[in-house]
Formats: structure tokens, sequence, C-alpha cells
């Protein structure tokens, strides 16, 4: 058929008046096999216990195509099975309302509507449908209908792999892998009487990106998340609880915002270093480190508070006699984490003699797992690289650069962390300057939160920045669902086509 010939296209529900054109379009569609239809009460029992997963494409009121399905466990699929073993020796009793995979049990499209992109509108009913009821995703056995053309040559296994390099042609295998479906292994003996096949199917499975494992707490992880960034303004404070006023200032107008985070620059607490000016430098930075406990209590208290998870930014910590630069993730829930900052950079070494810390690792949140990396550490790729490999979708740097160029290494390396690292990436930093306190002279900060670039996001990368050298808030919303969906159907999905067969990265 042309499509100038259509006059309608209908997607429905099946139901058994369709019975009679159903059946002479699955012998038209399995013209070698056939006996190989549906009997009435088969697919009664099948409309009866899931009416939503059986429909039909009609084309001019007549039947073009159908697709049959299941709910079942995941539990069935990982285990090795034939067709009968999946559909209960056809009786579906295999079919489960509390199952959380689709089981695809047949799809067809007559032969004269071939052509017409037919099967990818019955592939994304499934799809849609899946998403509907939260399932994990779809699951089937795909025969391999060329196969006995290579039987004596090679393997199932060698066979689906030279399909997937393009080597050997198979419309159907094909068909499911560019629909968004991989293998996951060969079944033998899956369908009796398949001799094209050689009774073998490829178990194909596409994964739902919007599956939420069912919960038992009374708390849901948020699709879109709204990010505060403070963009600090140096100043002399008389002491720490001038310097926490101004910090709950902050606070209290990103929340009033109903912001999920607030993220502090690193360092903010440096003008409290005033009052021991006189001292060297590095006896300097000790004493402020006195101050790091009474802080994260503070913010810990806030965050409960103000009832959002606030990234302290950084401060300098004495731990064993050494000297780090740390901060910590203070929860609404009042639980704690403490990062720190792995490199320091040659002038805290030198001037200071700080130490570059050993742990690295994403955060658990109630908006999905997040990473911090301070300043520095944004621009070594391996670090967020790893992040993203424990399931890091929002990145967060606080960093404090004294010049422009200093700032645009930070800037330009987080918003590549953005790209190759299919996450968001929220920087802050503080701006001002410090006449009375070394080492503190000036700072120079734009504050930014950033995209991968790809469709669904801003051309340039940049979701949002704030004014150069001002200070200021920045609210920013950011959608996790969008790098789900980036990840699968993105236009380049730089997570997926790592090639790891040649490289890996690994955390001691």
């Amino acid at each position: 058929m042309k499509p100038q010939d259509i006059e309608n296209i209908e997607l429905a529900y099946l139901t058994l008046d369709d019975y009679q054109e159903l059946k002479e379009a699955m012998q038209e569609a399995y013209k070698s096999m056939p006996n190989l239809y549906w009997r009435e009460h088969q697919i009664k029992t099948l409309i009866d216990k899931f009416p939503e997963g059986q429909v039909v494409i009609k084309i001019n009121n007549q039947i073009a195509g159908c697709a049959l399905s299941i709910i079942v466990d995941y539990d069935r699929i990982e285990e090795e099975h034939t067709y009968e073993d999946i559909t209960g020796n056809y009786s579906f009793n295999t079919h489960t309302k509390s199952g959380d995979v689709l089981y695809g049990i047949d799809v067809f499209i007559k032969p004269k509507f071939r052509g017409l992109r037919l099967g990818r509108r019955l592939y994304d009913y499934r799809k849609e449908l899946s998403e509907q009821l939260n399932l994990r995703g779809i699951v089937f056995g795909g025969r391999i209908p060329n196969y006995h053309n290579h039987q004596d040559k090679m393997t199932p296994k060698e066979y689906m792999d030279k399909v997937k390099r393009k080597e050997i042609h198979d419309s159907v295998l094909n068909f499911q892998i560019s629909n968004d479906f991989h293998p996951l292994r060969v079944l033998k003996g899956y369908l009796e009487g398949d001799k094209d096949s050689g009774e073998f199917a490829v178990l194909l499975e596409w994964d739902n990106i919007y599956y939420k494992k069912p919960s038992k707490k009374a708390a849901t992880k948020k699709k879109v998340v709204r990010l505060g960034l403070i963009q600090w303004q140096m100043r002399l404070y008389k002491d720490l609880e001038e310097l926490m006023q101004q910090a709950e200032y902050f606070v209290d107008a990103v929340s009033g915002y109903r912001s999920d985070f607030a993220l502090f620059p690193e360092f903010f607490n440096a003008p409290l270093m005033a009052t021991n000016n006189h001292l060297p430098v590095s006896e300097a930075i000790r004493e402020l480190a006195k101050h790091t406990d009474e802080i994260v209590q503070r913010f810990s208290e806030l965050a409960i508070t103000y009832n959002i998870n606030i990234i302290t930014g950084s401060f300098p910590e004495m731990k064993d006699d050494l000297l780090y630069n740390v901060g910590y993730l203070c929860r609404r829930d009042g639980t704690l984490e403490r990062y720190e900052k792995l490199h320091v950079t040659p002038d805290e070494a030198k001037v200071w003699g700080m130490q570059g810390g050993n742990k690295l690792q994403a955060f658990d949140t109630d908006c999905g797992k997040i990473g911090i990396l301070i300043c520095y550490d944004s621009e070594f790729p391996e670090l967020s690289r790893l992040l993203a490999d424990e399931g890091m979708d929002i990145l967060f740097v606080p960093f404090l650069t004294d010049t422009q160029n200093g700032y645009s290494r930070v800037r330009h390396c987080a918003q590549a962390r953005a790209i190759e690292n299919e996450c968001y990436v929220a920087i802050a930093g503080s701006v001002g300057n410090l006449p009375k306190v070394h080492n503190m002279d000036i700072q120079y900060a734009q504050s930014m939160v950033f995209t991968p670039c790809d469709f669904a996001f801003p051309a340039n990368g940049i979701k949002a920045e704030a004014t150069a050298n001002t200070e200021m808030i920045l609210i920013a919303d950011v959608d996790i669902d969008l790098l789900r969906e980036l990840n699968q159907f993105g236009s380049v999905r730089n997570l997926k086509d790592r090639r790891k067969d040649i490289f890996s990265l690994t955390k001691k």
C-alpha cells in the first residue's frame, strides 16, 4: 500500500469482534508457519487479563498489524525460558499485575502494509504503556529468521554480533535494535517449529528510563530540582556570629523560593582571618580552622530549620595535625556528609601547607545523587567521571578564584564536565576583596548552572548565570528526566559510547 492510498490510521484496543480478521492477518504475516495463529479463547484470555496490553493498528478500518503483551516478574526473564514457559503453555497464567516488566508475546504487520513504519507505532505504544504503568522496561524473545542461511557457519551469538556490526542484514533484529532494544542473550529452543531461526531467539530489552522502584518510604525523589547559588561578597565581619547572620540571610532567601539546594563558595569564611592578620598566613588559616566545627553545626541547624539541603562551600580543617580543605553536605533531614578537596593548588600547598584529601564519592539526597568537587578538582575530568559512574545527576563546584583567568579555568572545565558526564553542573564563587587578609586580596566570580549541549537544553549549555562580580543569589530549575532522555536518545551519548573495551577508569 502507498501512503497516498491511506485515508486513516487508527491505533485501537483489540476486541473479540476483531478475531476473524486477526486470524487471517496472522496467517498472512506468518506464511512459513500457517498453523501458528492464536485461537479465539486465547485472545479472549489476553483481553480479559490485560486489555490495555492488546492493540491493533488499522488502516482504512482494516487490521494492518497487532501487538500482544503480558506483564511478568523480571525474575522470570533472568532465567532460561522458552515461549511456552513465559506464556504458561499459552494459558497466560504467568501474567501478573504486580509484575515489573512488559513481555512482548507477539507483534506483526501484514505484508501489504509493511514499509509504512507501523511497527514503530506499536512499539512506541508499548513504551508509553510501560511508562504509564511504571514498569522497568519491555522484554521479548526476538526471532532471527535469516539465521538458517548462516547456521552451518556460525553460532547464534556470532550471528547476532555480525548483525549488530551491519555485516549481516536481518530485517527483524535490525528493526529491534533501531528501536532502542539491546540484546541480552541467546535463548535456545525458544519457539518450537521456528525452523528459519533454528528455534533460537535473541532476548531483547528496552529500559524505561522513568522507572521508579517502589519505595516503602513516604517520600519521592523530585524530577525538577531547584538550585540556589550564593555569590558571596567578601567583606569584613567582626566575628563568627555576624558572618553566620549573613549566611542565614542567604539560606532564608533561597529557601523562600523553595530551593532544594543552597550552594556556598569555597572559603567564604575567609574574612574571619582578619583578626589574625598579624600572624604568618600559615598560622592564620589554622586559627580559621578552629571555627569549622561550629560553622558546620550551625549550617546543619539551618538546613533543618529552612528545609533545604546546604552545600557549605569549604573551610580549612585540621585532622591528625594536617591541614585540609573540606566542606559538608548538610541534608534537610539532619544528616551530614563530608567531602574533601583532593587536588590543592600550588599556592595552597606553598603558602598554607595544605594537604590533598583522599575521599571521593557521590552522595544520595532526596533529589537524586549529587557530586561535589571543590574548585581546582573540577579541572581533573577523572573525578567527575567516577562520580558519573556512581549515578551523579548534579555536580556542585564551590570555588574561589582571584583573577579572571583563574575563573575561566574553573568555568570552562565545569562546562566540559556537564557535557562529558551528561549532568548539570552548578558553580558558585565569591566576589569583592579583603584588604586586611593576606593571600586573599581579591576575588573574581560569575556563578552559573551548566547543562549538556543537546536539543532538550539551552544551545550554549548555560541554564542560568549571575552577574559577574556582584553579590547576588541565582535560582535555577533543572529537570532530571531530561538527563535520562539524553542518555538514551541524545544526538551524542558520551556515557554510553565510551570505549570501555580499550580503557577503564577505577577508584582505589
